[in-house]
This record gives C-alpha cells, structure tokens and sequence, in this order.
C-alpha cells in the first residue's frame, strides 16, 4: 500500500497511545515518538537523514551548522535542548501555538498539534541534557552565509 508520508504519520500518530491521562514517563515515551515521526530530528539533529535515523539519542536535537537559505534569508535548526530548557512548559505550549517562523521551519505544524502532544515533546526534551551549543546565527537577504548552506529556490511568480 501506497501512502504519501504525510498521511503515513498521521495515521502511525492515530495508532501510538495518546497523550491524554499520561504519567510523566509515558509523556516522555510519547514525545520521543512524537520527535521521530513529526521530523523533529530531521533539522535539528545532524546527520540524521544521512545516517537513515540511525544517529544515538544522546545526539537528538542539538541543531546544526548547515544552513537553509532562500529569499528569507539563511536559517539554521536551533540547538532544541538549550532553547526549551529556558522555557517553562507554559511558555513552551504558548510559544508552539503562536510563533511563526522563517522557512523552512514548519512552524505550522506545532500551532496545529494538541496540548498533550506539545506537552509530550516538552518533556521528552527537557529530559534530554541541555548540552550542545547555539545554531548560527539567522542571515539576513542578500548576505553570504559563511558555513554549508542548502539553496532554495525563489518560490514561482
């Protein structure tokens, strides 16, 4: 059976237990699912895709130097562990349901996640250490980004 990936995800997400009425150690179950079908480590662990997922979680969500850039600019995955550990969990799920983000950082797809999914992924990655440093930098239109950088095309007229 054919299944486009988006739909796949959907449908493995129907099937993992739900959020609602957890304990705090299957939140954390939950969120590290979340983290591997939603794409999380796709960006923000490096070498993730390269390395068919096959990357130790001790190395999950510490961003990456490679840029993405467009006519935004170059954008860079953040180091999610350092940035959800200055946040509570209140300022995490306001953050996810109101943030919007430059590309190609689906930011979308947080706003449309539910509490307890938001709530899931929160406490998978506080539970992880906050190590790694800071992604670069954001560089704005028209600047050469100094590192490795994916090119996007402008979008069609």
């Amino acid at each position: 059976m054919c299944m486009p990936l988006a739909g796949f995800a959907a449908d493995q997400a129907a099937r993992a237990p739900s959020a609602a009425g957890a304990t705090k150690g299957s939140y954390v179950e939950r969120g590290r699912y979340l983290v591997r079908i939603a794409g999380c480590n796709d960006c923000h662990t490096a070498g993730y895709a390269q390395a068919e997922g096959k990357i130790p979680e001790k190395e999950w969500l510490l961003g990456d130097s490679l840029g993405f850039r467009g006519p935004w600019g170059t954008t860079y995955p953040s180091n999610l562990r350092l940035a959800m550990n200055r946040m509570t969990e209140a300022e995490w799920l306001k953050a996810a349901h109101t943030m919007k983000l430059r590309p190609p950082m689906p930011w979308f797809a947080l706003r449309d996640m539910d509490k307890d999914d938001l709530r899931a992924i929160y406490r998978f990655v506080r539970q992880l250490e906050p190590t790694g440093t800071p992604a670069p930098a954001f560089v704005p239109p028209g600047q050469t980004p100094a590192g490795p950088f994916v090119q996007f095309p402008a979008p069609p007229q």
